[in-house]
Protein backbone atom coordinates (compact mmCIF):
# COMPACT_ATOMS: atom_id res chain seq x y z
CA UNK A 1 0.00 0.00 0.00
CA UNK A 2 2.34 2.85 -0.95
CA UNK A 3 2.05 6.41 -0.44
CA UNK A 4 0.14 7.19 -4.14
CA UNK A 5 -2.05 4.48 -3.50
CA UNK A 6 -6.10 5.83 -3.08
CA UNK A 7 -7.52 6.36 -0.26
CA UNK A 8 -10.65 4.43 0.36
CA UNK A 9 -13.37 6.74 2.02
CA UNK A 10 -16.95 5.63 2.98
CA UNK A 11 -19.42 8.52 3.43
CA UNK A 12 -22.59 7.54 5.39
CA UNK A 13 -24.89 10.48 5.27
CA UNK A 14 -28.69 11.17 4.06
CA UNK A 15 -30.24 14.23 2.70
CA UNK A 16 -34.15 14.56 2.29
CA UNK A 17 -37.39 16.74 2.59
CA UNK A 18 -37.57 16.15 6.11
CA UNK A 19 -33.79 16.95 7.17
CA UNK A 20 -33.11 18.82 4.23
CA UNK A 21 -29.71 18.56 1.92
CA UNK A 22 -27.09 20.14 3.95
CA UNK A 23 -25.73 16.77 5.31
CA UNK A 24 -25.13 15.70 2.41
CA UNK A 25 -23.93 19.12 0.75
CA UNK A 26 -20.93 19.23 3.50
CA UNK A 27 -19.78 15.70 2.60
CA UNK A 28 -19.72 16.00 -1.43
CA UNK A 29 -17.55 19.21 -0.15
CA UNK A 30 -15.52 16.56 1.61
CA UNK A 31 -14.83 14.12 -0.95
CA UNK A 32 -14.71 16.96 -3.70
CA UNK A 33 -11.50 18.16 -1.94
CA UNK A 34 -10.10 14.90 -1.45
CA UNK A 35 -9.83 14.48 -5.38
CA UNK A 36 -7.98 11.86 -7.34
CA UNK A 37 -6.28 10.98 -3.47
CA UNK A 38 -9.72 8.71 -2.77
CA UNK A 39 -11.48 6.31 -3.87
CA UNK A 40 -15.08 7.78 -2.34
CA UNK A 41 -18.44 5.55 -1.58
CA UNK A 42 -21.60 7.40 -0.60
CA UNK A 43 -24.00 4.65 1.41
CA UNK A 44 -27.34 6.49 1.98
CA UNK A 45 -30.52 4.73 3.27
CA UNK A 46 -32.71 5.68 0.39
CA UNK A 47 -33.64 6.36 -3.51
CA UNK A 48 -33.53 10.28 -3.27
CA UNK A 49 -30.08 10.92 -0.95
CA UNK A 50 -28.10 8.14 -3.60
CA UNK A 51 -30.03 10.28 -6.47
CA UNK A 52 -28.06 13.53 -5.10
CA UNK A 53 -24.56 12.30 -4.63
CA UNK A 54 -24.58 10.33 -7.89
CA UNK A 55 -25.67 13.89 -9.79
CA UNK A 56 -22.27 14.97 -8.73
CA UNK A 57 -20.82 12.03 -9.75
CA UNK A 58 -20.09 10.14 -7.36
CA UNK A 59 -21.06 6.57 -6.60
CA UNK A 60 -23.84 5.96 -3.58
CA UNK A 61 -25.18 2.67 -2.64
CA UNK A 62 -28.80 2.48 -1.45
CA UNK A 63 -29.65 0.69 1.97
CA UNK A 64 -32.96 0.55 1.67
CA UNK A 65 -33.13 1.24 5.20
CA UNK A 66 -35.09 3.93 7.62
CA UNK A 67 -32.11 7.11 8.02
CA UNK A 68 -33.46 7.28 11.51
CA UNK A 69 -33.05 4.14 12.42
CA UNK A 70 -29.53 3.41 11.86
CA UNK A 71 -28.90 0.13 13.93
CA UNK A 72 -31.24 -1.70 11.79
CA UNK A 73 -29.01 -1.24 8.55
CA UNK A 74 -26.01 -2.89 9.86
CA UNK A 75 -26.79 -6.48 8.43
CA UNK A 76 -26.56 -4.64 5.18
CA UNK A 77 -23.88 -3.00 5.93
CA UNK A 78 -21.95 -6.19 6.95
CA UNK A 79 -23.11 -7.41 3.29
CA UNK A 80 -21.32 -4.88 1.64
CA UNK A 81 -18.18 -4.69 3.89
CA UNK A 82 -17.71 -8.27 3.39
CA UNK A 83 -17.87 -7.71 -0.48
CA UNK A 84 -15.46 -4.74 -0.61
CA UNK A 85 -12.12 -5.39 1.65
CA UNK A 86 -9.66 -3.63 2.15
CA UNK A 87 -8.89 -1.27 5.05
CA UNK A 88 -11.08 2.00 4.87
CA UNK A 89 -12.20 5.23 6.78
CA UNK A 90 -15.96 6.08 7.33
CA UNK A 91 -17.49 9.82 7.27
CA UNK A 92 -20.24 9.22 9.36
CA UNK A 93 -22.77 12.74 8.91
CA UNK A 94 -26.54 11.92 10.78
CA UNK A 95 -28.20 13.45 13.94
CA UNK A 96 -29.31 9.80 14.06
CA UNK A 97 -26.21 8.08 15.40
CA UNK A 98 -26.35 6.08 18.72
CA UNK A 99 -22.87 4.70 20.12
CA UNK A 100 -24.02 1.13 19.73
CA UNK A 101 -24.27 2.08 15.80
CA UNK A 102 -20.90 3.36 15.77
CA UNK A 103 -19.39 0.94 17.82
CA UNK A 104 -20.46 -1.86 15.51
CA UNK A 105 -19.23 0.37 12.30
CA UNK A 106 -15.86 0.27 13.68
CA UNK A 107 -15.33 -2.71 13.25
CA UNK A 108 -15.54 -1.93 9.55
CA UNK A 109 -13.12 0.78 9.48
CA UNK A 110 -11.86 4.33 10.92
CA UNK A 111 -14.98 5.69 11.85
CA UNK A 112 -14.74 9.92 12.39
CA UNK A 113 -18.14 11.39 12.99
CA UNK A 114 -19.03 14.75 12.10
CA UNK A 115 -21.51 16.82 14.77
CA UNK A 116 -22.70 19.81 15.98
CA UNK A 117 -23.50 19.16 18.74
CA UNK A 118 -20.88 18.51 21.73
CA UNK A 119 -21.12 16.83 25.03
CA UNK A 120 -21.15 13.21 23.71
CA UNK A 121 -18.47 10.33 24.08
CA UNK A 122 -18.71 8.43 20.70
CA UNK A 123 -16.89 5.40 20.22
CA UNK A 124 -14.78 6.46 17.42
CA UNK A 125 -11.38 7.34 15.79
CA UNK A 126 -12.03 11.20 15.28
CA UNK A 127 -14.51 13.61 16.03
CA UNK A 128 -15.34 17.14 14.07
CA UNK A 129 -17.44 19.93 14.85
CA UNK A 130 -16.72 22.76 12.66
CA UNK A 131 -18.98 25.12 14.56
CA UNK A 132 -17.65 28.37 15.47
CA UNK A 133 -19.01 28.00 19.24
CA UNK A 134 -17.34 24.41 19.64
CA UNK A 135 -14.73 25.17 21.81
CA UNK A 136 -11.65 22.37 21.66
CA UNK A 137 -10.74 22.85 25.50
CA UNK A 138 -14.30 21.62 26.15
CA UNK A 139 -13.98 18.44 24.00
CA UNK A 140 -11.01 17.98 25.74
CA UNK A 141 -12.07 18.23 29.11
CA UNK A 142 -14.91 15.76 27.80
CA UNK A 143 -12.86 13.01 26.28
CA UNK A 144 -10.79 13.36 29.18
CA UNK A 145 -12.77 11.48 31.39
CA UNK A 146 -12.05 8.21 29.00
CA UNK A 147 -9.70 6.94 30.96
CA UNK A 148 -7.44 10.06 31.50
CA UNK A 149 -6.64 9.84 27.95
CA UNK A 150 -8.89 11.00 25.46
CA UNK A 151 -9.71 7.38 24.66
CA UNK A 152 -13.01 6.14 23.38
CA UNK A 153 -14.70 3.81 25.74
CA UNK A 154 -14.90 0.72 25.46
CA UNK A 155 -12.23 0.21 22.52
CA UNK A 156 -9.76 2.20 24.58
CA UNK A 157 -8.66 3.94 21.10
CA UNK A 158 -7.20 6.89 21.24
CA UNK A 159 -10.07 9.76 19.96
CA UNK A 160 -8.59 12.60 17.49
CA UNK A 161 -10.13 16.02 18.03
CA UNK A 162 -11.12 18.73 15.01
CA UNK A 163 -12.66 20.72 16.59
CA UNK A 164 -13.67 25.08 15.38
CA UNK A 165 -14.45 26.92 12.37
CA UNK A 166 -11.22 25.92 10.90
CA UNK A 167 -12.84 23.18 9.53
CA UNK A 168 -15.71 24.60 8.37
CA UNK A 169 -16.32 22.50 5.15
CA UNK A 170 -17.50 25.13 2.66
CA UNK A 171 -16.83 24.94 -1.03
CA UNK A 172 -14.04 26.11 -2.79
CA UNK A 173 -16.39 28.78 -4.87
CA UNK A 174 -16.75 30.64 -1.88
CA UNK A 175 -12.76 31.69 -1.23
CA UNK A 176 -10.94 34.22 -2.84
CA UNK A 177 -13.13 37.11 -3.30
CA UNK A 178 -13.26 41.06 -2.77
CA UNK A 179 -16.61 41.63 -1.55
CA UNK A 180 -17.44 45.50 -1.38
CA UNK A 181 -19.91 46.59 1.26
CA UNK A 182 -22.48 48.87 -0.73
CA UNK A 183 -24.42 51.95 0.39
CA UNK A 184 -27.56 50.86 -0.09
CA UNK A 185 -28.88 47.41 -0.10
CA UNK A 186 -30.04 46.89 -3.94
CA UNK A 187 -30.39 43.19 -3.60
CA UNK A 188 -31.48 40.69 -0.74
CA UNK A 189 -31.07 36.80 -0.67
CA UNK A 190 -33.39 34.76 1.27
CA UNK A 191 -32.33 31.08 2.27
CA UNK A 192 -34.12 28.81 4.42
CA UNK A 193 -32.46 25.34 3.82
CA UNK A 194 -33.31 22.50 1.82
CA UNK A 195 -36.13 21.04 2.90
CA UNK A 196 -38.06 24.18 4.48
CA UNK A 197 -41.58 22.01 5.23
CA UNK A 198 -43.28 24.74 7.01
CA UNK A 199 -42.53 27.59 4.14
CA UNK A 200 -40.70 29.30 6.53
CA UNK A 201 -39.33 31.24 2.85
CA UNK A 202 -43.05 32.21 2.07
CA UNK A 203 -44.14 33.76 5.35
CA UNK A 204 -40.29 35.94 5.60
CA UNK A 205 -41.00 37.06 1.71
CA UNK A 206 -44.29 38.49 3.22
CA UNK A 207 -42.71 40.54 5.87
CA UNK A 208 -40.10 42.10 3.83
CA UNK A 209 -42.34 42.62 1.17
CA UNK A 210 -42.41 46.41 0.91
CA UNK A 211 -38.40 46.58 1.54
CA UNK A 212 -37.40 48.50 -1.56
CA UNK A 213 -35.07 45.83 -3.06
CA UNK A 214 -34.77 42.91 -5.18
CA UNK A 215 -35.09 39.46 -3.25
CA UNK A 216 -33.41 36.27 -4.62
CA UNK A 217 -35.21 32.93 -2.91
CA UNK A 218 -33.11 29.65 -3.19
CA UNK A 219 -35.92 26.61 -3.01
CA UNK A 220 -33.60 24.08 -2.35
CA UNK A 221 -34.43 20.28 -3.62
CA UNK A 222 -36.23 18.99 -1.37
CA UNK A 223 -38.49 22.55 -0.79
CA UNK A 224 -41.96 20.79 -1.04
CA UNK A 225 -43.70 24.61 -1.49
CA UNK A 226 -41.62 25.57 -4.67
CA UNK A 227 -44.88 25.87 -6.49
CA UNK A 228 -46.03 28.51 -4.17
CA UNK A 229 -41.98 30.27 -4.19
CA UNK A 230 -42.68 30.15 -8.24
CA UNK A 231 -46.48 31.48 -7.68
CA UNK A 232 -45.52 34.49 -5.53
CA UNK A 233 -42.82 35.49 -7.44
CA UNK A 234 -45.03 35.81 -10.78
CA UNK A 235 -47.31 38.50 -8.47
CA UNK A 236 -44.09 40.19 -7.15
CA UNK A 237 -41.70 41.52 -10.02
CA UNK A 238 -39.08 42.34 -8.08
CA UNK A 239 -38.58 38.52 -5.91
CA UNK A 240 -36.69 35.74 -7.82
CA UNK A 241 -36.63 32.13 -7.14
CA UNK A 242 -34.10 29.74 -7.70
CA UNK A 243 -33.52 26.59 -7.77
CA UNK A 244 -30.59 23.51 -7.87
CA UNK A 245 -28.36 26.47 -7.71
CA UNK A 246 -24.82 25.65 -8.77
CA UNK A 247 -22.87 28.89 -8.76
CA UNK A 248 -24.08 29.81 -5.01
CA UNK A 249 -21.21 32.24 -4.24
CA UNK A 250 -21.97 34.33 -7.16
CA UNK A 251 -25.89 34.27 -6.22
CA UNK A 252 -24.35 35.57 -2.70
CA UNK A 253 -22.08 38.35 -4.27
CA UNK A 254 -24.61 39.60 -5.83
CA UNK A 255 -26.55 40.43 -2.60
CA UNK A 256 -26.15 42.93 -0.51
CA UNK A 257 -27.65 41.42 2.50
CA UNK A 258 -28.99 37.81 3.43
CA UNK A 259 -31.63 36.64 5.54
CA UNK A 260 -30.73 32.69 7.04
CA UNK A 261 -31.65 29.89 8.65
CA UNK A 262 -28.81 28.90 10.70
CA UNK A 263 -26.36 25.94 9.23
CA UNK A 264 -23.47 25.72 6.73
CA UNK A 265 -25.08 28.68 4.58
CA UNK A 266 -23.86 31.22 7.67
CA UNK A 267 -20.03 29.68 7.25
CA UNK A 268 -20.34 30.63 3.06
CA UNK A 269 -22.04 33.82 3.80
CA UNK A 270 -18.98 34.58 6.34
CA UNK A 271 -16.14 33.68 3.88
CA UNK A 272 -17.37 35.84 1.42
CA UNK A 273 -18.07 38.56 3.60
CA UNK A 274 -21.64 38.82 2.95
CA UNK A 275 -23.99 40.49 5.85
CA UNK A 276 -26.82 39.06 6.99
CA UNK A 277 -29.70 38.11 9.24
CA UNK A 278 -29.53 34.57 11.02
CA UNK A 279 -32.67 32.35 12.92
CA UNK A 280 -32.73 29.32 13.88
CA UNK A 281 -35.79 26.78 13.03
CA UNK A 282 -34.52 23.64 15.23
CA UNK A 283 -32.93 23.00 18.28
CA UNK A 284 -29.31 22.20 16.17
CA UNK A 285 -29.08 25.55 15.36
CA UNK A 286 -29.42 27.52 18.18
CA UNK A 287 -26.01 27.91 19.15
CA UNK A 288 -24.88 28.68 16.00
CA UNK A 289 -27.25 31.48 15.15
CA UNK A 290 -27.12 32.79 18.67
CA UNK A 291 -23.05 33.08 18.83
CA UNK A 292 -23.24 34.77 15.75
CA UNK A 293 -25.47 37.38 16.48
CA UNK A 294 -23.50 37.81 19.73
CA UNK A 295 -20.28 38.38 18.35
CA UNK A 296 -21.88 40.51 16.12
CA UNK A 297 -20.99 39.04 12.99
CA UNK A 298 -24.57 38.64 11.91
CA UNK A 299 -27.87 40.28 13.30
CA UNK A 300 -29.80 37.17 15.10
CA UNK A 301 -33.60 37.57 14.79
CA UNK A 302 -34.71 34.29 17.30
CA UNK A 303 -35.68 30.95 17.30
CA UNK A 304 -38.76 30.39 14.48
CA UNK A 305 -39.30 26.40 16.10
CA UNK A 306 -40.18 27.97 19.69
CA UNK A 307 -41.64 31.36 18.70
CA UNK A 308 -42.62 32.11 15.16
CA UNK A 309 -44.64 34.99 15.01
CA UNK A 310 -42.09 36.83 16.93
CA UNK A 311 -38.63 35.80 15.06
CA UNK A 312 -40.60 36.48 11.92
CA UNK A 313 -41.36 40.05 13.06
CA UNK A 314 -37.83 40.66 14.41
CA UNK A 315 -36.70 39.63 10.85
CA UNK A 316 -38.29 42.52 9.18
CA UNK A 317 -36.98 44.53 11.62
CA UNK A 318 -33.24 43.26 11.91
CA UNK A 319 -33.38 43.21 7.70
CA UNK A 320 -34.12 47.00 7.44
CA UNK A 321 -32.16 48.11 10.32
CA UNK A 322 -29.08 46.42 8.10
CA UNK A 323 -30.22 47.81 4.96
CA UNK A 324 -30.51 51.47 6.31
CA UNK A 325 -26.94 51.22 8.45
CA UNK A 326 -23.72 50.93 6.27
CA UNK A 327 -21.30 50.95 8.82
CA UNK A 328 -22.98 47.97 10.73
CA UNK A 329 -23.19 46.04 7.26
CA UNK A 330 -19.05 47.08 7.04
CA UNK A 331 -18.55 45.73 10.85
CA UNK A 332 -20.63 42.66 10.43
CA UNK A 333 -18.84 41.58 7.18
CA UNK A 334 -15.41 42.04 8.65
CA UNK A 335 -15.82 40.18 11.67
CA UNK A 336 -17.29 37.72 8.97
CA UNK A 337 -14.20 37.23 7.24
CA UNK A 338 -12.38 36.62 10.60
CA UNK A 339 -13.93 34.01 11.25
CA UNK A 340 -13.79 31.94 8.40
CA UNK A 341 -10.89 31.13 6.04
CA UNK A 342 -12.72 28.83 3.35
CA UNK A 343 -10.51 26.42 3.43
CA UNK A 344 -11.59 23.35 6.17
CA UNK A 345 -13.16 20.69 3.63
CA UNK A 346 -9.46 20.63 2.66
CA UNK A 347 -8.32 20.11 5.87
CA UNK A 348 -10.78 17.48 6.70
CA UNK A 349 -10.38 15.64 3.11
CA UNK A 350 -6.20 15.47 4.85
CA UNK A 351 -7.57 14.75 7.88
CA UNK A 352 -9.31 11.27 6.16
CA UNK A 353 -6.44 10.44 3.50
CA UNK A 354 -4.09 10.61 6.18
CA UNK A 355 -5.92 8.17 8.64
CA UNK A 356 -6.18 5.70 5.73
CA UNK A 357 -2.83 5.75 5.19
CA UNK A 358 -2.01 5.42 8.51
CA UNK A 359 -4.31 2.85 8.90
CA UNK A 360 -2.87 0.80 6.26
CA UNK A 361 0.59 1.22 7.21
CA UNK A 362 -0.69 0.09 10.73
CA UNK A 363 -2.02 -3.30 8.51
CA UNK A 364 1.25 -4.24 6.70
CA UNK A 365 2.94 -7.35 7.44
CA UNK A 366 5.21 -6.58 10.33
CA UNK A 367 9.01 -6.83 9.60
CA UNK A 368 9.23 -10.68 11.31
CA UNK A 369 6.73 -11.54 9.12
CA UNK A 370 8.01 -10.17 6.17
CA UNK A 371 11.62 -10.82 6.04
CA UNK A 372 12.32 -9.06 3.09
CA UNK A 373 11.37 -5.73 4.35
CA UNK A 374 13.77 -3.31 6.07
CA UNK A 375 12.67 -2.16 9.70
Amino acid sequence: MGAGEKAEIVIRADGNAEIGAGHLMRCLTIAEQAGERAHVVFWCADEASAALVQERGYEALVLGTNYQDMVSELPRLEYLVKERGGPRIILVDSYFVTAAYLRALGVYGGVYLLEDMPGHIWPVAGVINYNAFAQRSGYEAVYGQCGGNGSAPDTGQRIKLFVGASYAPIRSQFTGWDYPVKEQVWELLLTTGGGDGENIAGKILERLEDMECKIHVVSGPYNPHGAWLAAYALGHPRVTVHQRVEEMARLMLQCDLAVTAGGTTIYELCALGVPFVCFSYAENQEALTEFVGGQGIGLYAGKYHLEAAGTLEKIGQQARRAAADQELRRKMSRKARMLVDGHGAARLADVLVEAWHERAEDLRPCATENPGRGL
